[in-house]
This record gives C-alpha cells, sequence and structure tokens, in this order.
C-alpha cells in the first residue's frame, strides 16, 4: 500500500459504494428486460441466456486481473478506468441495433466491472482502521445486496415506464449520468493506494482462472437450452486438469518468490476457506432465488414488470434496515453470533414463503408475499455483512487486492451459476407438477431452506476453529 495512507472520508465513501452498485444493478437489472429485448431485437432464447451469461463471464474472468493491476498501478486509477469502461459499454448497449451489438457490449460492460470492485473492498481495507474498518465492510455488503435489490425493482419501472419510447434501453443508460459523476469526482476525494512493492501479473495463472471460469459458468447457463450436449459436458470435465495446472503454478510461482494469481498461503487461511463456503452456499441460491421469484411472478402470477418489481419492496426496505443496523451489531456480539442469527432469520423467512405459496397459490400479491419477503431481506443484510468481515479478517494490507479478488470472484461466479442451477430445478418442477408455479416454486424453496440450514450447522461447527465467536484475540473483527 501507499506510504501515507489517506482515508477516503464521507465523500470518498460515497463515491466507492455507488461504483460498486453499478455493476451489481446491472446484475439483477437485465433479468426484468430480457422480454422486451425479445421483442425489439428478435432475440432467441440462447441469446437471451448469453445476454446474461457473457456479462458474467467477463465479470468473473477479469476480477482478479483487475485486482492485480490495481495493486500495481493505483486501485484509484484502475477503479476510474472501471467506471469509464462500464459506462462507455452501457451507453453502447442502450444504443445496440441488432442482438450481436449488444453482446459485444455486455462483454465489454462486464470486464469494467471487473475492473472497478477489487479496488473498492481493498481500498476500504487498506485506508481505514478500527471502527470506521468495521462499518465500511459492512456497507460495502449491505450496499450489494441493496443494490441487486435495486436493479430487480428499478429494471421493472424503466421497462414498464417506457421513458422516450426507450424500453429496455433505459435500464442502460440510466448508468451513464452516474458514471460521469463518479468519474468527475473521483479523483479530488478517492485516496490512490498500491502496493509497496509492485509485482508482476501472473499471466499463466490469469489465463488458467479464465478457462475455469469459461468452463463452468457457459455449460451451466446454456446447458438446458443446449440439452447438455457433449461439447458442454467436455468443458465441465476440463475443469478439472485446469484446476490442478493452476494449483501447480501458483505453488511453483510461491516458491521462486514471485506473486501468483491466487496465493495458495491465503487459501489455507480458515477465514479464506469459510468466506469460500458462504459464497457457495448463500451466493449461489440468492441469484437463484431472485430469478425464481421474477420468472414465477411474470410468468406464473401474469404480473407485469413494474409489478414484479413491486414485490421486492418489502424485501429490499428490510434489507436497508438491517444493513443499516448491522455495523452496530457487529460491533456489540460476535461476528458468528450476527450470521447465526441472518440465517435463522432467513430460514424463517423461506419457510412463511412456503406456506404464503401455499395458501393463497397463484393468486399472491406483492402484498401477501410482504411478510415473508421482508423476514428474508432482513436475514440477508445480516449474512452478506458476516460475509465480507469473515472473509477479510485475517489479510493484510498488501494481500488486500488479492484476498478481495477471491471473495468477489467466487461471489461472482456463485451469483452467475445461481440461475442456471435453480432455474433448471424450476423448469424440472414445473414439468412433473404439470405448469403449477406455485408448487414448483415451492420446490425449489426448499431446497434453499435446506442449503442455509447446512451453511448455520457448518457455522456452528466451525466457528471455534474461526475464532469468530472471540472479538478481542481477532482484532480485525470489531
Amino acid at each position: 500500500m501507499n506510504t501515507s495512507v489517506v482515508s477516503p472520508g464521507r465523500a470518498g465513501l460515497i463515491l466507492l459504494l455507488t461504483g460498486q452498485m453499478l455493476p451489481l444493478i446491472d446484475t439483477s437489472i437485465t433479468n426484468v428486460a430480457l422480454d422486451s429485448i425479445t421483442h425489439s431485437l428478435h432475440a432467441t432464447a440462447t441469446e437471451l441466456e448469453l445476454i446474461v451469461a457473457l456479462y458474467g463471464v467477463a465479470f468473473a474472468v477479469c476480477l482478479a486481473l483487475g485486482s492485480k493491476l490495481g495493486d500495481n498501478l493505483g486501485r484509484r486509477r484502475l477503479f476510474m478506468w472501471g467506471v469509464a469502461s462500464f459506462g462507455l459499454a452501457s451507453l453502447l448497449c442502450g444504443m445496440a441495433g441488432n442482438i450481436e451489438q449488444l453482446l459485444a457490449a455486455r462483454i465489454v460492460q462486464g470486464a469494467g466491472a471487473a475492473l472497478i470492485m477489487p479496488q473498492i473492498l481493498a481500498t476500504l481495507h487498506v485506508t481505514l482502521k478500527g471502527t470506521a474498518h468495521a462499518k465500511a465492510i459492512s456497507l460495502f455488503g449491505g450496499i450489494g445486496g441493496i443494490a441487486f435489490i435495486v436493479g430487480q425493482m428499478g429494471g421493472g419501472w424503466l421497462v414498464s415506464a417506457d421513458i422516450a419510447g426507450l424500453g429496455w434501453r433505459n435500464a442502460f443508460f440510466i448508468n451513464v449520468p452516474i458514471c460521469l459523476l463518479v468519474l468527475a469526482l473521483s479523483r479530488r476525494y478517492v485516496p490512490e493506494t498500491r502496493r509497496d512493492t509492485p509485482s508482476r501479473i501472473d499471466w499463466p495463472g490469469t489465463a488458467l482462472l479464465a478457462a475455469i471460469l469459461c468452463c463452468l459458468l457457459f455449460p451451466m447457463a446454456l446447458g438446458p437450452q443446449w440439452h447438455w450436449s457433449w461439447p458442454l459436458k467436455a468443458a465441465l470435465i476440463a475443469i478439472i486438469p485446469l484446476a490442478y495446472l493452476m494449483a501447480l503454478n501458483a505453488r511453483k510461482k510461491e516458491r521462486e518468490g514471485a506473486h501468483p494469481l491466487i496465493p495458495p498461503r491465503l487459501m489455507q487461511l480458515g477465514s479464506i476457506r469459510f468466506g469460500i463456503l458462504i459464497a457457495l452456499l448463500f451466493f449461489s441460491v440468492w441469484s437463484g432465488f431472485m430469478f425464481c421469484m421474477a420468472l414465477t411472478m411474470q410468468t406464473g402470477l401474469g404480473m407485469a414488470p413494474w409489478q414484479s418489481g413491486n414485490s421486492f419492496i418489502a424485501l429490499g426496505v428490510t434489507y436497508f434496515i438491517s444493513a443499516w443496523f448491522a455495523p452496530r451489531l457487529i460491533a456489540r456480539y460476535r461476528t458468528s453470533t450476527i450470521l447465526l442469527t441472518g440465517l435463522a432469520i432467513q430460514i424463517s423467512g423461506l419457510l412463511a414463503l412456503i406456506a404464503t405459496f401455499r395458501i393463497w397459490g397463484l393468486e399472491n400479491t406483492a402484498l401477501t408475499l410482504a411478510p415473508a419477503t421482508g423476514l428474508v431481506g432482513y436475514g440477508q443484510a445480516l449474512i452478506v455483512n458476516s460475509f465480507y468481515r469473515i472473509g477479510m479478517r485475517d489479510i493484510q494490507p498488501d494481500d488486500a487486492g488479492a484476498a478481495s479478488a477471491i471473495l468477489s470472484t467466487l461471489q461472482q461466479a456463485a451469483l452467475g451459476l445461481g440461475p442456471a442451477i435453480f432455474g433448471a430445478i424450476l423448469l424440472h418442477a414445473l414439468h412433473s407438477h404439470h405448469g403449477d408455479y406455485a408448487e414448483a416454486i415451492n420446490l425449489f424453496l426448499v431446497v434453499e431452506t435446506v442449503m442455509m440450514i447446512v451453511l448455520a450447522l457448518a457455522t456452528l461447527r466451525l466457528r471455534h476453529r474461526l475464532c469468530l465467536p472471540v472479538v478481542k484475540p481477532c482484532q480485525a473483527v470489531k
């Protein structure tokens, strides 16, 4: 990091968190615009899958590289490059005259998002200490969840409002003025930080990670549509030798005193490994939940996009309230207690949602769904806040970028996998229950509940080993 570290202050923190919201909102805002894109650009089902998949793959693939570039060239500089790239790509998405132009712009947009995200968490980690650090990390987690929900709600409103007759294009154009504002103020308010000793980029590791993520995310996104043809199965199998080669490359570079893309010593930390478990179990079902609920409400319950978006208002409000108070709770109670509390509340909300669909079925409205989704949202915010505090707990300043990349890459990969995996479960349930969306969504909710119970049991088993119950010995957990 820099020899003279300057706190970002309130204005810098707001700018960083605004930059964070951009790519996360776009992850979900596109879901509710897909139907309009279909009619406007005559997109096929496979092309719709690619609109989501290409963004997610480019985002996940470039995260680790973006982190390393930020460590070496300056995190504020890379943050601004990312915001500029994201804004330009958003403009190109909105101006796309055919599906090929939209897909190309989505790749650039995903790459820009990957330059933005690692710089934010790393900057907060190296410039803030004590209570300020705890609050900032909690806000980072809370804002991320709020952005995902705002994208779902705001996207439905923007598409339905059809401002200036632009329809779905407004879902992309809205990013442009925000990007310009962030760029205009970042140089003044966001401090520049970097590693004391720049390291060479691990190009073999970067290429192998990109290949692994492509072999994972593309088959999972396109598998159901392409009937799991043999190239997709071969890509999934190829993950095993690619991961082995990546591990060999990382160990070799570490022995030579170089800096691998994902240092094996970081993967030995209990906090990072537990963060990986949370990412795989929680974020995949979270994105799956938002996707399956949106599909159920629009196709099953016959809601318009804006009505579907309004159905997440209760979830968004309770998430915001929970995220707002989370830093105070984390300062007072054990991190593991906050995580377990969040899991308990979310599980209660999921069970209430199952009961709601049992009672109301396809007659559900935003009002009948509100009590259960409100519980789900409150619990989600506590889980997300705990994820970042646990994952970054043992990280030294020079490793902030690499650790941020590990957590962000896994989070993004899990978010990308969720709609593919759980969307397939929902479609299978629909086929089994003769098109009954109420029964199908309940099957998904049962699966999600079981996964949250597994995560709760893992937390109870591992919290003593991770030193999560005690605040003082683990100085980073305030």
